[in-house]
């Protein structure tokens, strides 16, 4: 580890905290992933696999596990990546550490498409480390209210 290159890069992000970075491009959740999704989870909860009683269902259709919006904030921002945080020089990884806040307002109807927007909230250094929080929304097209609200910590190494 540098601590020359973990220093740079915290005052690097310091000029990106409380500015929003681009909206990914729209990702369709498709009733195949809902299912794909459902067997590693061995949740086959019907409002998520059933089509047909999910018609009569307080949605109308299935929707997505709010564990599947979650875990597809990974995949996210990688269509982004050209007009978000800049390549830190030294930095070795980035690994996710977790969430201090996720909150699900609204349910992601089979065939939405949804984008996620990032804003980096905090950096700190910790342990050799820098971490930084971001607050992460899931938007769905069309609709106002958000798929997902949440704060994600990650961490970089260097």
């Amino acid at each position: 580890m540098s601590e020359d290159a973990l220093r740079r890069a915290y005052e690097t992000l310091q000029s990106y905290i409380d500015r929003p970075q681009p909206a990914t491009d729209w990702f369709e959740v498709t009733q195949e992933r809902i299912n794909e999704f459902a067997d590693v989870t061995m949740d086959h909860q019907w409002i998520h696999v059933d089509e047909e009683r999910s018609r009569e269902g307080p949605f109308g259709r299935t929707i997505a596990h709010g564990h599947l919006t979650l875990s597809l904030m990974g995949h996210l921002p990688r269509s982004a990546e050209a007009g978000g945080l800049p390549r830190l020089d030294g930095q070795k990884a980035g690994i996710n550490y977790g969430f201090d806040r996720v909150r699900f307002p609204a349910p992601v109807p089979v065939g939405s498409r949804i984008r996620s927007t990032r804003t980096l909230k905090r950096v700190e250094i910790k342990g050799g480390m820098l971490e930084a929080m971001h607050e992460v929304v899931v938007e769905i097209e069309g609709h106002d209210k958000p798929a997902c609200v949440a704060q994600s910590l990650s961490r970089m190494v260097f």
